[in-house]
């Protein structure tokens, strides 16, 4: 007997729970639910979501819409009659008619080890805090934001080199396997529940586009950590010569710092743009400037030929 599944997801770190639960033979992948096509490119081109693609690839029945808690999304899951919802990165609260639908429930896989990061920038958060261990965790879901009772979680070490995109690529691969593992169990009893303890909880809200600006006056070890948490996308940003330019990785700079205003350039090399920031240096590494490609930024600062001191915003 396999369990019957719906899924629901948007994210391209949702597209590896999406292939494990199509590859388990325990389990039947009855319909996948993602929201509708949006524009998107220099052309606002309309672009599927990375699980709408994915599940054209896996020929699974599919809906584009907007959300289950009602209208197109919520019909097709109840004509459908799954026995259980599974929720990866779809970015949306279920209501409670969407989290009773299914006799076991709604699943969710949810990228940090809860109580610690509830909300939708879990990965990113963990990274600008200067986190050392995340995870993942899959829980029962209720009506609060990440609040239900834990069924397994997995520890994962964040790396120096992480950026958001790295670590995240290797916690949908962990979870989609913790997530296999959970929903088997479901028809022979389930797992343990244990709930969370609210006293721990903090919040990982989603980056505002106000948050991507670098903020020279800071520490250069958390302006490091900011370009790291938010690369690939949406990127952390710096105003030059008033366009917004994509900073993309960037180091910390030992050298000796002079006392300057903070963002002004100090120089430029072979091995990247060193900007001040508050008691140290930032080595800007790569960069996308307005319009163009992901470039390296010793390539882009020959072409802006910074002056002495030149301030970045």
């Amino acid at each position: 007997m396999t369990l019957r599944v719906a899924f629901l997801g948007n994210d391209p770190w949702s597209v590896p729970a999406l292939e494990a639960i199509a590859a388990e033979p325990e389990l039947s992948l009855d319909l996948v639910v993602t929201n509708p096509p949006k524009a998107a490119g220099r052309g606002s081109m309309l672009t599927p979501t990375a699980v709408a693609d994915a599940a054209r690839s896996l020929d699974v029945p599919l809906i584009e819409a907007d959300g289950v808690n009602d209208g197109r999304g919520a019909t097709a899951v109840a004509e459908r009659r799954p026995e259980v919802l599974v929720v990866v990165a779809y970015g949306q609260l279920l209501g409670h008619e969407a989290l009773t639908m299914a006799p076991y429930g709604a699943i969710n896989l949810h990228f940090s080890l809860l109580p610690r990061w509830r909300g939708a920038a879990p990965v990113q958060r963990a990274i600008a805090a200067g986190d050392q261990i995340t995870g993942v965790t899959v829980m029962r879901m209720d009506e609060g934001l990440d609040t239900g009772p834990i069924l397994n979680q997995l520890e994962e070490a964040i790396r120096p080199e992480d950026d958001a995109g790295a670590l995240g690529g290797r916690l949908a691969k962990n979870g989609a396997l913790l997530l296999v593992g959970v929903l088997r169990m479901l028809p022979r009893g389930g797992v343990p529940a244990r709930t969370q303890d609210d006293r721990a909880a903090t919040q990982a809200p989603k980056v505002r586009a106000a948050e991507r600006a670098i903020d020279w006056s800071r520490p250069p070890e958390e302006i490091v950590r900011w370009v790291r948490a938010l690369a690939p996308e949406p990127a952390a940003t710096a105003t030059v010569r008033g366009d917004q330019v994509k900073v993309l990785a960037a180091a910390l700079d030992h050298q000796g710092w002079s006392e300057g205003r903070p963002g002004s350039v100090v120089g430029a090399d072979g091995r990247g743009v060193l900007v001040r920031a508050d008691g140290g240096g930032v080595r800007l590494l790569e960069v996308a400037p307005a319009g163009r490609k992901r470039m390296d930024a010793a390539s882009w600062a020959r072409g802006m030929r910074f002056a002495a001191d030149e301030l970045l915003g």
